[in-house]
């Protein structure tokens, strides 16, 4: 089943490494990582100390730039405070992936703006400073981010593209939980161009991942996913299973079933008991 680190379990996690003088003893890296932590309990104090505590152990400039990335998101800096660090990291002699993570976060920005062609180039700029410093787990995000963009702009066929070297590149990591997102996010790529019958055997293998892995999230992607084929197709008998299908995976393991889940399978039975539209002479 599909876990996240729960409220009570990231107090512990907090506690265990801040409280009295353990903060001391924390890097910075270390501290940076906590300030999610911090923020998800909504400790307001604890994100400012451990941001300054970050600053303070810092030992070289990569480090300081990490800091100053996340003091530059936590008051909401404008793009070209972000931009300016960006150039500032690739100054710095090995600090790709500092640099590739601050365009990546300019991206996202810029796509939430409906910037869609500086958003592109963003992400293509860090993409390729991950390629050459390596990262594997960063380009896997710099591919999925490229993707989402290349959809937004309705170019479908480099969506696909990106998708398919994404999954191979996944395959090659022996991630079996990535493969399953990336073979869903391409079935979709696919139902978008009407390769209907293509995104059903993507969508097919996506599910028997899920299955496999035991995850919820997955299952229930891809599950919408065939139900949109067959709905398209007015199948909705097949729509229905396929939903049904989902409902009772959470149901077997005692988790409560998103509301749309069930909004939707109660939409399609009053659809499928409509009587059929006479139609005209």
């Amino acid at each position: 089943m599909d876990s996240e680190v729960s409220p009570e379990q990231a107090r512990q996690v907090l506690d265990m490494l801040t409280a009295g003088g353990s903060m001391d003893h924390l890097n910075t890296s270390l501290a940076l990582r906590l300030i999610p932590l911090a923020q998800e309990l909504e400790e307001d104090d604890l994100v400012e100390g451990l941001l300054d505590h970050a600053r303070n152990v810092a030992t070289n400039e990569e480090e300081r730039g990490w800091a100053k990335f996340e003091a530059l998101k936590l008051v909401g800096a404008s793009n070209d405070s972000f931009l300016r660090l960006a150039e500032e990291a690739e100054a710095i002699e090995g600090a790709q992936a500092l640099a590739a993570a601050v365009h990546h976060y300019v991206a996202l920005v810029q796509l939430a703006q409906g910037q869609m062609d500086e958003a592109r180039a963003m992400a293509q700029r860090a993409l390729r400073l991950r390629q050459v410093a390596n990262d594997q787990e960063g380009m896997v995000y710099g591919m999925a981010l490229l993707m989402n963009i290349a959809k937004r702009q309705h170019d479908d066929d480099t969506a696909i593209a990106i998708g398919t070297e994404r999954l191979e590149l996944l395959t090659s990591m022996k991630d079996e939980v990535g493969q399953m997102e990336a073979i869903a996010d391409l079935a979709h790529s696919q139902a978008t161009i009407g390769e209907f019958g293509a995104a059903h055997d993507l969508y097919s293998q996506s599910l028997e991942r899920a299955q496999q892995l035991g995850s919820l999230s997955g299952q229930l992607v891809s599950r919408w996913g065939l139900a949109d084929i067959a709905e398209i197709q007015q199948d909705y008998e097949t729509a229905m299973v396929v939903l049904s299908d989902a409902l009772h995976e959470f149901m077997a393991q005692s988790v409560t079933a998103p509301a749309v889940l069930r909004q939707r399978i109660q939409d399609l039975t009053q659809l499928k008991n409509e009587p059929p539209a006479e139609g005209g002479d």
